[in-house]
């Protein structure tokens, strides 16, 4: 698009294409999506977004995590066309493009990985990660952490910690305990960060103890809380939760749906602190796109399987995979797990300069290009104001700039997550408007 960077508004918002589609999206469409602002995408290129009415808005979304090699990368839409005019269903059989997905996955991740059971949706990985680890184990216990979203499927439901997502469709499934996550802005205990010692790591036995059957065998985590509101865990913390579900010989399913191919800086999170995960479900990023989902895992979660015992009917489908395979390559070759890193830095400055000047951005929290703004009514009391955090996107819509809707335990989180390729120039810009609309909060 040329003459970018910077939004270009031609219409009032929305313009009059939008509202006859928002119309009919009333009409015959279900309410029970997000309520998102009145965006009507008609096309995108890198980190521009083209409604029907030809309005371009700057993504600070990247379609919910997804987009991270940007909109319509033409290497990208290149390897779908070719393969779409080939092959793009084949159920169980193999097919190239997606046993050498399988093999790339595990030959780019960590050395205790043996295989990779590919899948469509990321809801989809955390329930075969769950069956894993219930087969290979012999125990069907699972530690979850408040404030998770592991998905809304019937297993990835239960073992999440948020209760948005169960209101109204249980019981859930058996076997799950739940423990309090370093939501360190809000501690759950009660606990201040400078002299906590990382309360909730101590608390996690007395958690299974009062809570437990004596059948744990695994612990599901995210590498950072999105839903809950893109919730950083605290240096330190999961070195600590590595070594506790060690002495107790745990599995580890470690949810990277959101946070894989680059988008905390590193091309996995696990590689941030250390750890060795047994299991590691990927989405969103992995394909950029296309549906595709998938889980990492060791040899010995999936040696006990047999044939036909975890299967998919779309799961590695042939153009799905061909996606994920484009995806990965442009991620590598461009550098855009670099890239994220190097924007991060500029992306926490441009946010923490924003307290200044909205006495109801209570806390600014992220890593590489993934980050949170919570609103609060004031900074001293910390009550939340998701009313605020309404008026931020809005004023930002209204501007040109595409955010999703308030995310948080209480919905008063800004959820900032532009494409990895963004450009210094362009998240200047980005960040700019953003701030005029965190002032009018």
């Amino acid at each position: 698009m040329p003459g970018l960077p910077g939004p270009k508004l031609v219409t009032e918002l929305p313009g009059p294409k939008a509202r006859a589609v928002l119309e009919e999206s009333r009409a015959f469409e279900p309410h029970c999506m997000s309520d998102q602002q009145p965006l009507v995408w008609d096309s995108a290129e890198d980190v521009w977004i083209t409604d029907v009415d030809g309005n371009v808005f700057l993504d600070f979304s990247s379609g919910v995590l997804v987009t991270n090699i940007g909109h319509c990368h033409p290497r990208y839409v290149e390897a779908i066309r070719e393969q779409a005019g080939k092959l793009y269903n084949c159920y169980d059989f193999p097919s190239a493009p997606r046993t050498r997905l399988a093999r790339k996955l595990v030959e780019m991740s960590a050395p205790q990985f043996a295989k990779a059971f590919v899948v469509t949706t990321g809801s989809e990985a955390v329930e075969a990660a769950i069956k894993m680890t219930r087969r290979a184990t012999g125990r069907y216990e699972l530690l979850g952490f408040g404030g998770a979203f592991h998905g809304r499927t019937y297993g990835a439901m239960s073992v999440g910690g948020n209760e948005s997502v169960r209101k109204g469709f249980g019981p859930v499934m058996p076997g799950v305990i739940r423990a309090p996550y370093p939501y360190c802005y809000r501690c759950p205990l009660g606990h201040e960060p400078e002299g906590c010692s990382m309360a909730c790591i101590d608390h996690l036995d007395y958690a299974v103890k009062t809570q437990g059957a004596g059948q744990l065998g695994a612990v599901i985590t995210e590498s950072y809380q999105g839903g809950a509101g893109s919730i950083i865990p605290p240096p330190g913390w999961y070195e600590r939760l590595e070594e506790w579900r060690r002495d107790r010989g745990l599995a580890l399913i470690f949810d990277e749906v959101q946070s894989s191919f680059g988008r905390t800086g590193a091309m996995f999170a696990y590689e941030h602190w250390g750890i060795e995960p047994d299991a590691v479900t990927l989405g969103k990023g992995l394909s950029s796109g296309v549906p595709c989902a998938a889980v990492l895992v060791t040899e010995q979660l999936v040696s006990g399987l047999s044939p036909g015992e975890l299967s998919s009917t779309a799961g590695g489908n042939p153009l799905s995979s061909a996606a994920a395979l484009a995806s990965i390559d442009i991620i590598e070759s461009e550098n855009l797990v670099q890239n994220a890193a190097a924007r991060g830095p500029e992306m926490a400055e441009g946010l923490h300069a924003m307290v200044a000047t909205s006495p109801r951005l209570g806390d600014v929290r992220g890593m590489g290009l993934v980050w949170g703004l919570e609103m609060v009514e004031d900074r001293a009391s910390k009550t939340p104001c998701p009313a605020a955090a309404t008026r931020v996107v809005a004023e930002a819509f209204r501007r040109g700039l595409a955010l999703i809707a308030p995310i948080g335990l209480y919905g008063n989180v800004v959820r900032i997550a532009p494409p990895l390729t963004i450009t210094r120039e362009a998240l200047a810009v980005g960040i700019e408007v953003l701030a005029e609309a965190v002032s009018m909060a």
